[in-house]
């Protein structure tokens, strides 16, 4: 039996350049990852099996298209195994909430594959399926911090803020990929600066924020939550929400911002940056 984590996955800042002929757009993001997640677990079987178990299982059907058996359909192919495989996922982060979620599933299902049939985990072929099943995948395959260009698959390692105080908040409310950028105005504000990672953040931006908002004013109150922490040192929505985020110069901040959050009704995770 494998277990492998799939820690959620936030952005630090997300720019949106411009929409790309292939319908996906090009970004530029400032991508990190949580020590907390999902849970995947993979072990051989004598037939296929999926099973969803978890706080937010009732949220997905383990019958219907879903990126895990995506992802273990295109490994078994890409990779010539025979095995039947029996994967179950603890799902413990909330769905649709722009904290990798789906891609987090399905790159930690790649890896737990890989590590049971004995694929290095640096295998291209691993990064290619990945690439094939969206855009935040390969970097939650990766799982590290790393700048992402291009559609976000472009990745380039990046160091710092290892062990910072990270805290979630999401308000309850799933907020459409799709819609969000159909949402967004199409103005392309400019790339992501230089500097140290957290220069780097502070100056970003979330360029899906503002439509995200749009659909979802309740992010609004999140942020308002966040900005007013003491002890916060970068508040931001993640993805195309309605999860944002904290970064704290201490835990004992964080964990108080989540009694304030979660006296909300809100759901919380703290834990740190990897």
């Amino acid at each position: 039996m494998i277990v492998e984590r799939a820690p959620a996955k936030i952005n630090l800042a997300l720019h949106v350049r411009r929409r790309r002929p292939d319908g996906y757009h090009d970004i530029e993001t400032l991508f990190a990852f949580a020590r907390d997640g999902d849970v995947v677990t993979v072990e051989s079987a004598g037939h296929d099996a999926f099973a969803i178990v978890g706080p937010f299982a009732a949220g997905l059907d383990a019958a219907g298209d879903n990126l895990v058996t995506r992802a273990a359909g295109a490994f078994v192919d890409a990779f010539a195994v025979a095995d039947s495989h029996a994967i179950t996922l603890d799902k413990r982060l909330p769905i649709a909430s722009g904290i990798g979620g789906g891609s987090a599933d399905a790159a930690a299902t790649l890896r737990a594959l890989a590590r049971l049939h004995a694929v290095p985990l640096d295998d291209a072929r691993l990064y290619a399926i990945a690439a094939a099943l969206g855009a935040d995948v390969p970097a939650c395959l990766d799982g590290r911090t790393t700048f992402g260009t291009g559609k976000g698959d472009a990745l380039v390692a990046l160091d710092g803020l290892a062990g910072t105080p990270l805290l979630l908040v999401n308000p309850g409310v799933a907020v459409s990929t799709a819609a969000v950028f159909r949402t967004w105005d199409g103005a392309d504000r400019g790339p992501i600066g230089e500097g140290d990672l957290l220069a780097r953040a502070r100056a970003g931006r979330n360029d899906l924020e503002p439509p995200a908002l749009a659909l979802a004013p309740v992010i609004g109150a999140v942020r308002a939550v966040l900005d007013a922490a003491p002890g916060a040192m970068l508040s931001r929505m993640s993805g195309s929400g309605a999860t944002c985020f904290a970064l704290f110069d201490d835990a004992r901040a964080g964990a108080a911002a989540a009694v304030t959050a979660r006296a909300r009704g809100w759901w919380t995770l703290e834990t740190a940056l990897t």
